[in-house]
C-alpha cells in the first residue's frame, strides 16, 4: 500500500466557522462532526479536522491547495468578493498580487486564525 495523507487537525478559535470559512472559499462542503472534529474532505480524499484549540495559543500552519486554472479563477474570485487580503508570497511582501511561478499560478490568504492558505495551480518545481 502506498502511503498517503489521510487527515491532519487544524487548531481553530472556532472550529465550525473555521471549517465553514475554508469550505466556503474552496466551494466544499462542511462534513458532520465527527468527535471533537468538524471535517472538510478535500477531494483528493484528505481531510482538514477543524478542533476548537481552547485556551491555548495557535501556532500558524500552512495550507497548499493544488487546484485546476478554473478552480483558481473561482476560488481567487471568492477571495476578492469576500474583499479578503491576498498575497503573491508566502511572507506577505507582494499585497494584492498573484504569482506565476513554474507557469502557473498562486496566491496566499489568511483564514480567520492566521493560517497560512494557498492555491496553485502548477506545483512548485515543476517547470515552466
Amino acid at each position: 500500500m502506498a502511503i498517503e495523507l489521510n487527515h491532519t487537525i487544524v487548531a481553530a478559535t472556532d472550529k465550525k466557522a473555521s471549517a465553514q470559512f475554508l469550505a466556503d472559499i474552496l466551494g466544499l462542503e462542511v462534513g458532520p462532526q465527527y468527535g471533537p472534529f468538524t471535517p472538510v474532505e478535500i477531494p483528493n480524499g484528505v481531510t482538514l479536522d477543524f478542533a476548537d484549540a481552547g485556551d491555548g495559543p495557535i501556532t500558524s500552519q500552512h495550507y497548499a491547495f493544488l487546484v485546476s486554472e478554473d478552480e483558481f479563477d473561482a476560488i481567487f474570485g471568492r477571495i476578492k468578493e469576500r474583499g479578503l487580503t491576498y498575497w503573491a508570497d508566502p511572507y506577505h511582501h507582494r499585497a494584492g498580487e498573484i504569482n506565476t511561478h513554474d507557469g502557473g499560478r498562486g496566491v496566499y490568504w489568511d483564514d480567520p486564525d492566521g493560517h497560512k492558505l494557498e492555491i496553485l495551480t502548477r506545483p512548485y518545481g515543476s517547470g515552466a
